[in-house]
C-alpha cells in the first residue's frame, strides 16, 4: 500500500520559490530526527519571515490571509469584540460585510473561540489568518486609537472641567425616541439633559437580563422613563466612566467619580457611583446643582413654634444642633440655610463636608478626602486649630467624630452636624450608643431637628375634595389640640377639605411639582435631660418633648395637608421611612 506524505507549510514555501531544494531537505531531515515542528525550524533558521510563513499556512489551510498593517478599523467593529478578549485569543475584528464579521486570527482552526465570538458579537464570523506580530500590533494600535478618540472627544467636551450638552430635547416625552439608534455619546448626553430638565436628583442606569432600565428620582420618587437595548449597556457605562475619570477596564469593583455638565445656562455637578451586579455594572448619578445657594428656613417649610425654637438656638454661642433624617431628606440644605442665617463678618464659620454641595457665603468649606487622610474626624481636629466660632461637620458617623463634636461644644463652639435617625428623640440614644456620656449630652445638645421631604401639589391642576371619614379621623387623632387651631371647616357640617393634583403636562401627570420639608424640633430642657441621664428610651423622650410643645413629623405633615400644600398619602409615605 502506497502512503502519500501530507503536504506541509515547507512544501508550499518551496512551491512559491521561497525555499531552495536544499533548504527544504534540511528542514525535513531535522524534523524527522528531532521531532521539532517544521515552522519552528524555518523561523529558527530564518529562511523566510513570519509573514511569508503565515501566508503559506493560509494557502495550505485554504483560509484567506489578511495583512493588517495600514488598516484603519472602525470603532463600531472593534466594539463587537472587547480588547481583553482580542488579546487573550490573539485575534482582532477588522471588517463587516453582508452581516458577516471578518476576524483576523492567529489560530483560525480554534472552533470553540469561533463559537464564542459568534455568540458574543451576535453575528456570523468569517476567520482570516494573520501573523501574530501583526495581530498584537493591530490590537495595541487600533484599540488604543479607538479609546483615544473617545477619550479625546470626552476631554474636548470637558474642557474647563464642564461637559457642555447641546440641547436636543424640546419635548421630554420624546426622550426615548431621541435615544433610539443614537450613538453612545448622544445617548449619555440625552439622559443627562432629561435629568436636568425634569428636576431629577438621581439617575439609575440598571442592567437587566434582557434590557437596560433607566430610572430617574424626581421629587424623591423613582420613576422608570427610558428602556435601552442591552447591547449598548457596556458602551454606555464606559462613556460615563471616561467622563468621570474612572477605570474603564475595572468591572469587578465599585468605583466613585464626578464630573460637571452644562445644559443651556444650568451647570450641574454630577457624582457617579458604579456597582457590579449579576447582569453588569449599575451606575447611579447624583445631580447636585453647581454652587447651589441656601434658601431661608421658612422657605424650606419650617414655621410656627418649630421655626421660633430653632432660631432661638441658632443665636446661642455654643452647643450642638443636630439635623436628623434618612438619606435624601434635605438635611444638607437645612444646615446650609441655618448657617447662612447666622453668617456674618464677626464670626468664623468652618465646615467639613462630603462633598461640598451648597456654597455658604462667608464660610470656609472643606471637602473630605479619605484617600488623602482627610476624614470628618481629622478635619474636625484641624478646624479646631483655625480659631472657629461656628463648626459644621457634615455627618457624625462614628464615636470619634461624636466625641470631638462634644468637646468642641464644651470649649465654647457652636457645632452643627447630621445624624441618621428616624426622628429627633432617637438621636439621643444613638449618641449614647456611641459612648458619649449622658451628662455631656445634657450639657451640650441645644436642639435636634428631624425632617422629611414631601411632594408639593401641582398648583396648575390642584383640586379640592371632601376628606373621607376614616382619613378625617386619622388627621384629628394625630393633630390632637392642634386640630382646632388649624382646621378648615365648610359651613357647619365639620367636613375637612383636602387637596390633590389631578395631573397635567406641567407636572408630568404626577399631580406634584417640587418638594417641601416637614419638621419636628426637639429642644433640650431639664426634664428631657433627666430622661437622658436615666437612659430612657426614645419613646419616653418624645412624649416629654410633645408635652413641652413639640410638633411631631406627622403633625407638621398633616398641618401642611390642611393648608393644601401636600397630600395625606405623601405624609404617610415619608413619616414611616
Amino acid at each position: 500500500m502506497k502512503i502519500e506524505s501530507r503536504k506541509g507549510v515547507e512544501d508550499i514555501l518551496a512551491e512559491q520559490g521561497l525555499l531552495t531544494p536544499d533548504q527544504l531537505s534540511a528542514i525535513k531531515f531535522e524534523h524527522i530526527n528531532t521531532g521539532k515542528g517544521t515552522e519552528a525550524i524555518i523561523l529558527e533558521r530564518a529562511y523566510v519571515g513570519s509573514a511569508d510563513l503565515v501566508r503559506a499556512r493560509a494557502t495550505l489551510l485554504s483560509i484567506p490571509f489578511v495583512d493588517l498593517s495600514g488598516k484603519t478599523i472602525p470603532p463600531t467593529i472593534l466594539d463587537l469584540v472587547p480588547e481583553p478578549v482580542a488579546r487573550k485569543y490573539r485575534l482582532i475584528p477588522f471588517s463587516r460585510e453582508s452581516g458577516v464579521l471578518q476576524v483576523a486570527m492567529v489560530d483560525p482552526l480554534d472552533l470553540q473561540v469561533m463559537e464564542f465570538l459568534e455568540k458574543r458579537a451576535g453575528v456570523k464570523v468569517e476567520p482570516f489568518i494573520a501573523d501574530l506580530i501583526d495581530v498584537e500590533s493591530a490590537i495595541s494600535e487600533q484599540y488604543g486609537k479607538s479609546l483615544g478618540t473617545e477619550v479625546s472627544a470626552a476631554l474636548e467636551e470637558v474642557s474647563g472641567g464642564t461637559t457642555k450638552i447641546e440641547e436636543h430635547l424640546k419635548d421630554l416625552d420624546k426622550a426615548a425616541e431621541t435615544i433610539r439608534d443614537a450613538p453612545v455619546s448622544r445617548i449619555v448626553a440625552t439622559l443627562l439633559e432629561y435629568a436636568v430638565k425634569s428636576r431629577a436628583s438621581d439617575i439609575h442606569i440598571e442592567p437587566q437580563e434582557d434590557r437596560t432600565r433607566v430610572r430617574y428620582r424626581i421629587d424623591g420618587v423613582l420613576q422608570e422613563r427610558i428602556t435601552l437595548p442591552k447591547k449598548v449597556h457596556d458602551s454606555l457605562v464606559s462613556r460615563i466612566k471616561i467622563l468621570s475619570d474612572l477605570k474603564i477596564d475595572e468591572h469587578r469593583l465599585p468605583q466613585d467619580g464626578r464630573f460637571k455638565v452644562q445644559v443651556g445656562n444650568t451647570e450641574t455637578d454630577l457624582r457617579v457611583s458604579t456597582l457590579p451586579t449579576v447582569y453588569g455594572e449599575k451606575v447611579v448619578i447624583r445631580l447636585l446643582k453647581e454652587k447651589g445657594k441656601a434658601t431661608s428656613l421658612a422657605d424650606l417649610g419650617l414655621g410656627g413654634t418649630s421655626l421660633r425654637k430653632l432660631e432661638e438656638n441658632l443665636l446661642r454661642p455654643y452647643g450642638i444642633i443636630l439635623i436628623t433624617g434618612p438619606t435624601g431628606s434635605g438635611k444638607t440644605v437645612t444646615l446650609a440655610s441655618a448657617l447662612s442665617k447666622i453668617s456674618s463678618v464677626r464670626v468664623n464659620i468652618v465646615t467639613v463636608e462630603d462633598p461640598v454641595e451648597i456654597m455658604i457665603p462667608g464660610a470656609n468649606q472643606v471637602q473630605v478626602n479619605s484617600q488623602a487622610g482627610l476624614t470628618f474626624a481629622s478635619g474636625l481636629r484641624s478646624i479646631l486649630r483655625q480659631d472657629p466660632n461656628i463648626i459644621m461637620v457634615g455627618e457624625i458617623r462614628d464615636s470619634e467624630t461624636a466625641e470631638l463634636a462634644v468637646q468642641a461644644a464644651l470649649t465654647g463652639h457652636l457645632v452643627f452636624s447630621t445624624l441618621h435617625t428616624n426622628n429627633s428623640s432617637a438621636a439621643l440614644p444613638r449618641l449614647l450608643d456611641m459612648n458619649i456620656e449622658a451628662y455631656l449630652l445634657m450639657s451640650t445638645i441645644n436642639a435636634i431637628v428631624a425632617q422629611r421631604l414631601v411632594r408639593i401639589i401641582c398648583g396648575n391642576c390642584k383640586i379640592s375634595y371632601e376628606a373621607p371619614e376614616e382619613i378625617a379621623q386619622t388627621i384629628k387623632s394625630a393633630l390632637g389640640n392642634l386640630f382646632d387651631q388649624k382646621i378648615k371647616v365648610k359651613g357647619n357640617d365639620g367636613k375637612i377639605t383636602l387637596y390633590r393634583g389631578k395631573g397635567c403636562e406641567q407636572c408630568d401627570h404626577s399631580g406634584y411639582i417640587g418638594r417641601i420639608g416637614v419638621f419636628e424640633v426637639l429642644v433640650m430642657g431639664d426634664e428631657i435631660g433627666k430622661l437622658v441621664l436615666a437612659h430612657k428610651p426614645s419613646s419616653d423622650i418624645e412624649k416629654e418633648a410633645v408635652r413641652e410643645g413639640m410638633s411631631t413629623l406627622i403633625q407638621d405633615g398633616f398641618l401642611k395637608v390642611l393648608d393644601g400644600i401636600t397630600t395625606v398619602d405623601e405624609v404617610m409615605r415619608v413619616v414611616h421611612e
